[in-house]
């Protein structure tokens, strides 16, 4: 759980007041930071996860701050199932102003011999499971006069990265979904946006992204803090791993009336470590 006190007030208190938002996969990790933050400004959050102890650990954990919120069973790439939880979200709370998909299962595996149901997992989550939550809110938001999707990506697809064909497939078409939804649905005043975040060591990113020891692949995720610290300071130009607050700052103000005219857009946050990278 992340202590808000520690972070600066930069968004106006009460900013999200009415709101209600819908974040998948936030009982962990980053989308626990993005719950947390839209809860802070206000919004009635409705955090969805496959896994129970998540939910209600967060729930709890937000609602004794004294904010609002609330929790829902979801397996994203059961579409039938995001259906009826969207729509009774919906007919709970007269609304939906905010989609957050950040529901994602992503970990390494060499592609030689990557099994169909390793990739099917990975790709239903990520890709399809975004698809699947963006059309059951559309109705909702079109008969609104409006709302926001916000989705999770990544920039490992913008160089390639060894032993992650499932996630870097998955989340470029993220990115190509995020961008045709845009433009479709701006009529419908709906704003369709990514982020993409940067190395963020959450305790799920460091088991998940973990590599086999003998794979070749630099494991930057260590539990060792000062081989993470020596990562930050050569490998990262702002000098040190993100947050989810730093990522929940972004989702925040897409959500705020700053972004209003900002759709199609693909937000590398991520302290310039990907450009870092490209460099020889």
């Amino acid at each position: 759980m992340n202590d808000s006190t520690a972070f600066p007030q930069v968004f106006a208190p009460g900013l999200l007041n009415g709101q209600v938002a819908l974040v998948t996969g936030g009982g962990t990790g980053i989308g626990l930071g993005i719950s947390e933050l839209l809860a802070e400004l206000g919004a009635h959050v409705v955090i969805a996860s496959r896994k129970p102890q998540h939910l209600n650990a967060a729930l709890a954990a937000i609602t004794a701050r004294g904010h609002r919120a609330s929790v829902v069973p979801l397996d994203v790439r059961d579409p039938e199932q995001v259906k009826a939880v969207v729509d009774g979200v919906a007919s709970a709370h007269g609304r939906i102003d905010l989609l957050v998909n950040n529901a994602a299962g992503n970990f390494y595996a060499p592609s030689a011999t990557l099994s169909p149901n390793a990739w099917k997992a990975v790709v239903e989550i990520d890709l399809y499971g975004t698809f699947y939550c963006s059309q059951a809110v559309y109705p909702i938001m079109a008969r609104q006069g409006g709302g926001r999707i916000v989705s999770t990506s990544m920039t490992l697809h913008y160089r390639g990265w060894p032993l992650m064909a499932h996630a870097t497939a998955a989340k470029a078409g993220v990115d190509a979904l995020t961008r045709t939804l845009a433009v479709e649905w701006a009529p419908q005043r709906i704003r369709v946006n990514a982020i993409a975040p940067g190395p963020i060591p959450t305790d799920g990113v460091r088991k998940a992204f973990t590599p086999p020891a003998d794979s070749g692949v630099p494991d930057v995720f260590a539990a060792a803090e000062e081989k993470m610290a020596e990562y930050a300071r050569k490998g990262i130009p702002l000098g040190r791993w993100g947050t989810p607050r730093d990522i929940a700052n972004m989702v925040a103000f897409l959500a705020s009336p700053a972004g209003d005219w900002i759709t199609g857009g693909i937000f590398v946050v991520d302290g310039g470590e990907w450009l870092a990278k490209t460099q020889p």
